[in-house]
């Protein structure tokens, strides 16, 4: 038995199934920033803040996008 997945098992393309958890893992960082940029501010790190809120935004528009995509190939 093959330990790579092709959509037979699931059900799902690897292609479909690695845009999934490309946004799913793009809206995860998103929240876990969320904590860090809440421990920055509480230790009044502005620098620390300001690397999290971007990385944060990036991770947000690679969620927007991903879903995008998405709804576009699934017929959403």
């Amino acid at each position: 038995m093959s330990n790579t997945e092709t959509g037979e098992a699931t059900g799902t393309k690897d292609k479909d199934y690695n845009l999934i958890w490309y946004v799913e893992a793009c809206l995860s960082n998103a929240l876990r920033l969320e904590t860090y940029i809440q421990d920055a501010q509480r230790e009044n790190d502005t620098e620390v803040v300001d690397l999290f809120r971007k990385a944060q935004a990036d991770s947000r528009k690679g969620a927007e996008l991903g879903k995008q995509l998405l709804r576009s190939r699934l017929g959403g």
